[in-house]
């Protein structure tokens, strides 16, 4: 098959289905929107491989805050996203984490063209932003649900196959009247290219991070997410008698609220860019903690694939998140804690914290338990063969 797998955000599993893929045999080409800031994976092909990368976009970074001109850039990508089709002339197309005007404009186009393609569903964009009209973002946002929902409604409809990573998805695919073409493949990270490493090593060192104990947040920070509440948590663990240094990877408005409460409470914390994504088995064996954070009102319909990289890397993982959500199954099942991201969890949670900090038994054997959940669910090959078959079925 020639398959075009275009992952929006350049994540880092969404890269390795497709390497898997191309080893199997099929011709891939593998794009995802240059500009787009965020922890990227592994977008260039090694020596050997046969599968192609290619940035759409252009390289200029995007603001996303700027509403309308964010609509206006996201519809010109669907036709941007189009004429990439046309080029690649793949027999099917697999699209992940496609925003909702350029997803519009492609699917209306496919159709157009007689063009089967798969609908990698990350998250339900209309659910998402419902849930934050008149709280992080204007009551209007409301109408913009309601068009978001007609509109995620409409694709679906004509996606050949639908992939969710949640159970959670399917009552809204049921109500769309799409549920006989979902089928639940959850999330995962690269067992391979994320693994563990020494608490003490070369990043770590760079960073001057080699000789104090960290917590460790790397990841996206937006609408889904408090960052102010890891400020909190590493103010509540230092008042809880045990040092530690807040260690935040991000890139994005959230820096500057990091820093500001961090400034108000007296913490230290260490802001760095997203890194390489080489160097990201280093930087998250640097946490002797890692943290996640998800929003309540982001709930079922939002997996941080965070979660997934933290588990391979081996660390104990602390969520602040609904534990509803399917990562938080994930991180209970591994020894770690999962509490409610609110300021009511902060002495819970820095108890629990200040435990795990100073017992190094305790803290290796729930890095033993992360990677060996991680590698229990992770296992790319049936993985792979799951959405291999969907896509043959789905060319048909």
């Amino acid at each position: 098959m020639r398959i075009l797998v275009h992952d929006h955000s350049g994540h880092p599993f969404q890269a390795e289905l497709s390497r898997e893929l191309a080893r199997r045999g099929h011709d891939v080409t593998h794009s995802y929107v240059e500009g787009y800031v965020s922890g990227k994976g592994k977008l260039e092909a090694a020596p050997g491989e046969t599968i192609t990368f290619e940035g759409i976009g252009g390289a200029k970074v995007i603001d996303n805050q700027a509403m309308l001109q964010r609509l206006v850039r996201e519809t010109a990508r669907g036709f941007e996203l189009v004429r990439h089709v046309r080029k690649v002339n793949p027999d099917i197309a697999l699209m992940s984490n496609v925003q909702i005007p350029t997803l519009v404009i492609f699917a209306f186009f496919m159709a157009v063209l007689r063009r089967p393609w798969v609908l990698w569903h990350q998250d339900v964009y209309a659910v998402a932003i419902r849930s934050f009209a008149g709280k992080k973002l204007p009551k209007g946002f409301a109408l913009v649900a309601r068009a978001f929902e007609v509109a995620e409604r409409w694709c679906s409809r004509r996606a050949a196959a639908i992939v969710v990573i949640a159970p959670s998805f399917v009552p809204v695919h049921e109500k769309w009247g799409t549920a006989d073409k979902v089928t639940v493949i959850p999330n995962w990270a690269p067992l391979d290219e994320i693994r563990p490493t020494p608490r003490k090593n070369e990043w770590a060192a760079e960073n001057g991070l080699d000789d104090v104990q960290t917590l460790v947040y790397s990841g996206t920070l937006g609408l889904k997410h408090n960052p102010a509440l890891l400020v909190r948590l590493a103010k509540a663990t230092i008042d809880a008698g045990r040092p530690v240094r807040l260690v935040v990877v991000n890139s994005g408005p959230a820096v500057d609220v990091l820093s500001a409460e961090a400034q108000r409470l007296g913490v230290e914390i260490t802001l760095l860019p997203f890194q390489p994504y080489e160097r990201l088995p280093e930087v998250l064996g640097t946490g002797d903690l890692l943290v996640v954070l998800l929003e309540q009102e982001a709930g079922a319909f939002s997996v941080p694939s965070k979660t997934l990289s933290y588990l391979c890397a081996g660390r104990p993982v602390l969520g602040l998140m609904p534990g509803e959500n399917l990562a938080s199954a994930l991180v209970t099942r591994a020894g770690g804690l999962v509490l409610p991201p609110t300021d009511a969890s902060m002495p819970e949670a820095a108890a629990w914290v200040a435990k795990v900090l100073t017992d190094d038994d305790l803290r290796q054997e729930l890095g033993e338990a992360s990677r060996d959940l991680a590698e229990q669910e992770f296992a790319l090959q049936r993985l792979a063969s799951r959405f291999e078959q969907l896509l043959e079925k789905g060319k048909r």
